[in-house]
């Protein structure tokens, strides 16, 4: 039986934590941990969780920031969602319902999915990328294990110069310019998410590289973003310092 301690999720935001397995061995190491509907405190076996992501998917380990995260759901059923997510209406515009289908080519995903594109992140970062497109003040309040924040403003040509976007599409995202043109053959699948529904961040983004010429099959979209994986009372985690880690 796997044990897991877990520290008070009413502490004051530099002070909360959740804890995660190592896979080093049998230690258990702490994560920065930020706004997230957490598992409840005390003891819990790892084995026999009352709460799991799937039949077959109780938790999933996620490397985030140099340290193993635990990604589970929150074990307490009566746990309700937390601010901001928990407002189910804002002005529109600017915060309208987004159509389920973002782009023609362009895959609408869940949950499991985007754990599985989170692990597949892990298991090949030249391959697979998890964004969150959100801007700095929204990630500072919590994000998905695993993910790197690039601001939509980064990829948006409204805000970003052209040089600025280049070096993006080549340093990150693997894309090759040449002779004026650029060639899309060998970059990354890149899954993007921001808080919901209701926010057009990253549809700005994923909009943004269509037009460029990005492949409409190497592009993902979690439309739920954080308004759902709140509710489903999925781990969130501080943002990670270094987007290499």
């Amino acid at each position: 039986m796997r044990n897991h301690a877990m520290t008070p999720d009413r502490l004051p935001l530099p002070m909360r934590f959740v804890a995660s397995f190592s896979l080093l061995g049998p230690l258990f190491v702490l994560a920065p941990f930020a706004e997230a509907a957490d598992p409840s405190e005390g003891l819990f076996d790892l084995d026999s969780l009352k709460v799991k992501i799937t039949p077959t998917l109780p938790y999933a380990e996620i490397r985030h920031g140099g340290e193993e995260v635990l990604l589970m759901r929150h074990q307490d059923p009566g746990h309700t969602i937390e601010a901001p997510y928990q407002k189910t209406a804002r002005p529109c515009p600017p915060y309208c319902v987004q159509p389920m289908q973002i782009a023609p080519g362009v895959e609408t995903i869940g949950e499991v999915e985007t754990i599985d594109y989170l692990k597949r992140a892990e298991e090949a970062p030249r391959e697979v990328m998890v964004i969150d497109s959100r801007t700095t003040e929204w990630v500072q309040r919590g994000t998905i294990p695993g993910s790197v924040n690039i601001p939509y403003t980064r990829l948006d040509p409204a805000y970003a110069a052209p040089n600025e976007i280049a070096e993006i599409l080549q340093l990150e995202f693997g894309a090759v310019a040449a002779d004026g043109l650029w060639d899309f053959a060998n970059v990354k699948t890149l899954v993007f998410f921001c808080n919901g529904a209701w926010c057009g961040q990253s549809p700005t983004n994923i909009k943004a590289l269509l037009g460029l010429g990005y492949p409409a099959h190497k592009l993902k979209w979690y439309r739920g973003g954080l308004q759902d994986w709140e509710q489903l009372g999925l781990t969130t985690v501080a943002p990670a310092a270094d987007p290499e880690s």
